[in-house]
């Protein structure tokens, strides 16, 4: 398996009479993540690099809805399955430094 090296992958796709579709992959050490309130009514949260930025915040101008909730435990649990994740795997020896447990390997 080769491997890449850090980057921002966005793609956009346009086809007649479909819906567009934006794809976006952050695999870089230069992302940025913030989140914050406008106004004092608007909460967000925002990813970036250096290629691209997706912010995601509620579904208007108003009150924060029961959908913005449902949304903001999404991102929240999806966070933690990442760190989990993350640790995880941060603590498990690389598997380019295990020994061939085959020794025809």
């Amino acid at each position: 398996m080769t491997e890449l090296g850090p980057y921002t992958y966005v793609t956009l796709s346009m086809a007649p009479a479909e819906t567009p579709h934006l794809d976006i992959s952050f695999h870089t050490n230069d992302l940025s993540i913030r989140a914050s309130v406008i106004n004092d009514r608007r909460p967000y949260l925002t990813f970036s690099s250096q290629e691209a930025r997706v912010s995601i915040s509620t579904t208007g101008l108003g009150s924060v809805a029961d959908e913005d909730l449902t949304t903001a435990r999404q991102i929240f649990d999806a966070a933690v399955r990442y760190l989990a994740d993350c640790e995880r795997l941060h603590a498990e020896p690389s598997a380019s430094a295990k020994a061939p447990t085959d020794p025809a390997a």
